[in-house]
């Protein structure tokens, strides 16, 4: 055992992204159909082909005139029209609009050549006279009215969307409108996850006496899949550095970033903290000034990224959020890959000082217009604590200076990501 491990300079938080992001590399990229482009990453901006709408549209179903018709119109004198055509939508009129004459539009439909304005349907009268329709107005329409111009949502060449980029219902509506059929978007980063530790037991096990089941590594799973990642689970090794050394090495093979929990004290078994300061493991950090998690851990193997972090629930999740995450968007060129910052009002006081940065597990609650942060009990917002992990969705940032916080404060805190599946 060296004692390397027990000699560690602790960085802070945002020095340790740094470090991190400074060997984030970009990810490939990859065309799916749009069906399938729901949660993925662009890789390109794209740019408008067409204006849109690309043709004059009416905004409600009635009569298409030419307005300076309707100058002279009024309550004591009717101006009528002959009706020329019809026009459903999906179709278009052969029949340019002269003076005197209209065609009945529907709601979307491309406003024929020659009109300049849409009256509704109901401030019209109507007659049939030697088999043909007419329609009459009282009042006077103004040239443009109803009718949506081309263009005035997009012009072509203006940019709908930009690289990095998360596809959702929005911008799937656009891609469907602008004829994006296949979209560039990043391949999701391959991540391996491991799991270290004598104790652990496979999920689908009976309990023994002193063991637990590997609850870290499916948790980690879903992080990995919320921040649109692609799992690849490896299961758990014992504490056995040439195991781990050799899970290291097939699970870097075939995947683009390695994450592991378990074995990063400075215990007789904690392989993975030994692991990283061999020779051929370029380390980048082994000590952060932050609880929980302050031996998560980051290395560089095989130009590869490999995160060691807690195997103590709480401070796995923590790692996971302040460093793997970001990662994974990073490689995905998104431009705010750090999770977002508020302000809320501490609801409750928080009593717990330490000479770290406390990430303390916590929710929001918003009332009359406020956010308000309340923390997790103090007994369960330890880094060993799992339970509360499903009911947080923030994380408050308690400074090393504050000597505890009062109810009332105003603290910063960092959301955790919404639990979409991507």
């Amino acid at each position: 055992m060296t004692t390397a491990k027990f000699n560690r300079t602790a960085v802070q938080v945002p020095d340790a992204q740094a470090k991190v992001a400074a060997r984030v590399t970009s990810g490939s990229i990859e065309k799916v159909h749009l069906e399938s482009a729901h949660g993925r990453t662009l890789a390109e901006s794209i740019q408008a082909p067409h204006p849109y709408p690309f043709f004059r549209r009416s905004g409600m179903d009635g009569f298409a005139i030419i307005s300076t018709d309707t100058i002279d119109a009024s309550s004591d004198h009717q101006v009528w029209f002959r009706v020329i055509d019809e026009i459903p939508c999906g179709y278009t009129s052969d029949h340019t609009i002269v003076s005197g004459t209209t065609a009945r539009i529907m709601t979307g439909a491309q406003v024929p050549e020659g009109a300049d304005a849409v009256v509704m349907m109901e401030m019209t009268e109507s007659k049939v006279e030697n088999g043909e329709q007419w329609i009459a107005l009282k009042r006077h329409i103004l040239s443009g009215a109803n009718i949506t111009p081309i263009g005035l949502e997009v012009q072509e060449g203006q940019q709908l969307l930009e690289a990095g980029t998360i596809i959702r219902a929005g911008e799937q509506s656009v891609l469907a409108t602008f004829g994006i059929a296949e979209v560039p978007v990043f391949q999701r980063p391959k991540v391996a996850i491991f799991a270290t530790g004598t104790e652990l037991l496979d999920v689908d096990e009976p309990l023994q006496p002193g063991r637990i089941r590997n609850s870290n590594s499916y948790m980690l799973r879903s992080l990995v899949v919320e921040a649109g990642g692609e799992p690849v689970m490896y299961g758990s090794i014992a504490d056995d550095v040439n195991t781990a050394r050799a899970k290291l090495e097939e699970a870097i093979q075939d995947n683009d970033i390695v994450v592991t929990t378990g074995g990063v004290s400075v215990g007789d078994y904690d392989i993975m903290g030994e692991l990283v300061l061999e020779e051929h493991v370029e380390m980048l950090f082994n000590k952060v000034t932050m609880r929980p998690g302050s031996v998560t851990t980051a290395a560089v193997y095989k130009d590869k990224l490999l995160f060691a972090l807690s195997g103590n629930p709480g401070a796995c999740f923590v790692g996971f959020c302040l460093f793997v995450h970001p990662t994974i968007r990073s490689m995905q060129a998104d431009a705010h890959p750090y999770l977002e910052e508020w302000t809320a009002i501490l609801e409750e006081e928080y009593t717990k000082v330490n000479n770290f940065t406390r990430f303390v597990r916590g929710r929001t609650e918003i009332r009359n217009g406020m956010v308000y942060a309340i923390p997790a009990a103090a007994r369960v917002d330890e880094s060993s604590v799992m339970i509360t992990i499903k009911d947080s969705d923030c994380l408050i940032v308690v400074p090393p200076e504050k000597k505890g916080i009062p109810a009332g404060e105003q603290v910063r805190i960092l959301k955790l990501p919404t639990g979409h599946v991507r």
